[in-house]
């Protein structure tokens, strides 16, 4: 199968190479020239553009940082629409508004080219791995179509509805991943300052009723996960301002339904502040930096 992959970044190109890794052909494209060199290292096909890209494939995907941009790969000047042969299909696995992978569905729908969310979880450590979780929103026939290529990717395929389902699974997922990430934070924190070793203080939690992926996984005190974006760091993982993304996505989808998330605002609040603060592009995890006296030490 031809696959294209638009967005090589710290999720997508650990994505593309399992794609390559189980003997697919692959077109790449990203912004980035770091990130089409290890993409070429990997065995993949480097493109100029997407729409160079989207020309040879049967199958597209695309891993970017917000609606604007996928709204321009789809459905821009050059998007990739118009390039796309009838059949195709398309995966936006970018976490975004549901009105905004439903608008580019209809316009696809028009072409014959089926088009279906399918946002992950499971962070760069997943991405790696070949361990994702995909929410997906699709119609039926089109999951089928598309499982046989998520599943190079990811471990668990869950079909959340129509178009656009995949999204609100995603964004309340991300509501609760940013609440416990912080709320792991404040506890780590606290317990260093009283005195507790932090890796004793995590094993109890990871025993307890605090365990949580925040905690097991991802644990925001260096040294706790070794494979953690806390123990490098706070480098190479799901940057911060990508999180606060996520909770205004999130917080704005509460606000058209006048559902109180009154948790992820105050969350908000320190994500925007860690941005505001130069340090958006580490991993969020850093928002322990939040509850501490001195910057942690990787």
């Amino acid at each position: 199968m031809s696959i294209a992959f638009i967005g090589l970044g710290n999720m997508g190109g650990p994505m593309a190479h399992n794609l390559l890794k189980a003997g697919q052909k692959v077109y790449g494209f990203d912004l980035s020239e770091q990130a089409l060199q290890q993409f070429a290292q990997a065995g993949g096909v480097v493109c100029q553009s997407p729409q160079e890209a989207a020309r040879q494939a049967e199958v597209v995907i695309s891993m970017l940082p917000a609606a604007k941009h996928v709204k321009d790969v789809y459905l821009g000047e050059n998007g990739i629409l118009s390039v796309l042969k009838a059949g195709a299909y398309c995966i936006d696995s970018s976490t975004i508004d549901p009105q905004t992978i439903q608008q580019i569905a209809e316009v696809a729908k028009a072409r014959h080219i089926a088009v279906c969310d399918a946002p992950v979880s499971g962070g760069t450590l997943g991405a790696q791995a070949g361990t994702l979780t995909f929410m997906v929103g699709a119609e039926h026939d089109t999951l089928i179509a598309v499982s046989s290529v998520l599943k190079h990717m990811g471990s668990n395929i869950v079909h959340c509805g129509d178009v656009g389902t995949g999204q609100i699974a995603k964004i309340c997922n991300n509501l609760i991943l940013g609440i416990s990430m912080a709320a792991v934070a404040e506890g780590m924190a606290l317990g260093a300052q009283l005195g507790i070793d932090p890796q004793a203080l995590a094993g109890v939690i990871n025993s307890s009723t605090g365990r949580c992926w925040s905690s097991e996984v991802y644990n925001p005190w260096p040294g706790i996960c070794p494979n953690a974006p806390a123990s490098r760091g706070y480098r190479d993982g799901f940057a911060a301002q990508l999180m606060l993304k996520d909770l205004g996505l999130a917080l704005q989808a509460a606000a058209q339904v006048d559902q109180s998330v009154v948790l992820g605002e105050f969350v908000q609040q320190y994500y925007q502040q860690l941005c505001d603060q130069g340090q958006g592009h580490l991993d969020f995890s850093n928002i322990i930096q939040h509850y501490l006296p001195e910057p942690a030490l990787a």
